[in-house]
């Protein structure tokens, strides 16, 4: 089921339910996914839709992260909360994500397949891993860290 339906399914339970937080976010994701579709020049087809709809999901979900710190950081505590709640809705969308194991499993087989021995090859590595995890959210970070310590 397409991630728009799926939205329009839960957005219509959140109202009944008089879940005024869920709701709101909710809202905040069709709007973000609708924008994107009308910014598109040319229609996509479900397979590259899914993908940018994933995308779209994956920037909601570390502008709340990024948000939840800022609010910290001013001493809003209520704010960081509301933001972190934001983002478990938001990660209920996305596809499944690759555990730690997968993804150290990945820069392994990346590695050896690649042959990399320097820190110039990083970005090899990194496309290596990423091929391997398509269709999985992964944490870019955490692999970036692995990788930059198993070829440096």
């Amino acid at each position: 089921m397409p991630i728009l339906d799926q939205l329009q399914k839960d957005l219509v339970a959140a109202m009944k339910a008089k879940e005024e937080a869920r709701l709101s976010a909710i809202r905040m994701i069709k709007t973000a996914l609708q924008k994107a579709a009308a910014d598109s020049p040319k229609p996509l087809d479900d397979a590259e839709q899914d993908k940018r709809d994933q995308q779209i999901l994956k920037i909601l979900v570390k502008q709340r992260i990024e948000a939840a710190e800022m609010f910290r950081k001013a001493g809003r505590e209520e704010q960081a909360l509301k933001e972190e709640a934001e983002k478990k809705i938001v990660e209920s969308y996305l596809s499944a994500a690759a555990s730690e194991e997968e993804m150290l499993a990945a820069v392994e087989s990346a590695i050896a397949e690649t042959g990399a021995a320097t820190a110039k090859q990083m970005g090899l590595v990194m496309k290596a891993v990423q091929a391997k995890l398509a269709g999985k959210t992964i944490d870019g970070k955490f692999i970036s860290e692995k990788v930059k310590a198993r070829v440096t």
